[in-house]
């Protein structure tokens, strides 16, 4: 087991997933490029980098919200997004997709105190299709980004070919599922289309 000392003098990769961290350690740590970490139960864990199919749809999306950005009248809505961040729900750190900030007007905060990071509005999955990664997708991760305040999450399941958005007004949730022929627009991003 690595020991904060070791922790300290070296990046953490592959061979550290299932050691114990806490959330402060994980955020302060080197990692070795080209793999995704995230802390869940406390236990640092390592997945390979996602697969070609969810990287494309990612970037497809980023480029959306970037033109809206810059070419919509409405697009100063948009503050910042960022694809592969990392969110602190709770005890865990999880890795998004793509993470959105809406109506702050000014570029949010991402990292630094935790009380003084901007909580994105937005956060967006690609689930695979494993059913393990599916569960913790649909359902772990709901209940964590409600809880850390996120206004809306977004899962794009390929397989499925749907959009599912959960949005939360006071502890009341919403699910709402789009089809691939079917948009869908938020008052969150005004004038933007999906």
């Amino acid at each position: 087991m690595a020991t904060a000392i070791e922790i300290e003098l070296r990046p953490l990769g592959p061979a550290d997933a299932g050691i114990p961290l806490t959330s402060d350690e994980f955020e302060k740590a080197d990692y070795d490029e080209g793999y995704r970490y995230e802390l869940i139960h406390g236990v640092l864990v390592v997945t390979p980098p996602p697969a070609e199919g969810e990287r494309d749809a990612n970037e497809d999306l980023g480029r959306w919200l970037r033109n809206y950005q810059d070419d919509h009248e409405e697009g100063s809505a948009l503050d910042l997004t960022l694809p592969e961040h990392n969110i602190r729900t709770g005890d865990h750190n999880r890795r998004a997709e793509r993470v959105i900030w809406t109506g702050l007007g000014r570029t949010p905060r991402t990292s630094g105190r935790l009380d003084r990071r901007d909580i994105p509005s937005i956060v967006v999955e690609f689930p695979s299709v494993r059913p393990a990664d599916q569960r913790r997708d649909y359902d772990e991760k709901k209940i964590e980004y409600r809880d850390a305040g996120v206004k809306e999450y977004w899962i794009f399941d390929r397989f499925r070919r749907t959009l599912t958005v959960y949005y939360w007004r006071g502890k009341r949730c919403t699910k709402k599922i789009v089809s691939e022929e079917e948009t869908y627009s938020t008052a969150l991003l005004p004038g933007f289309e999906l």
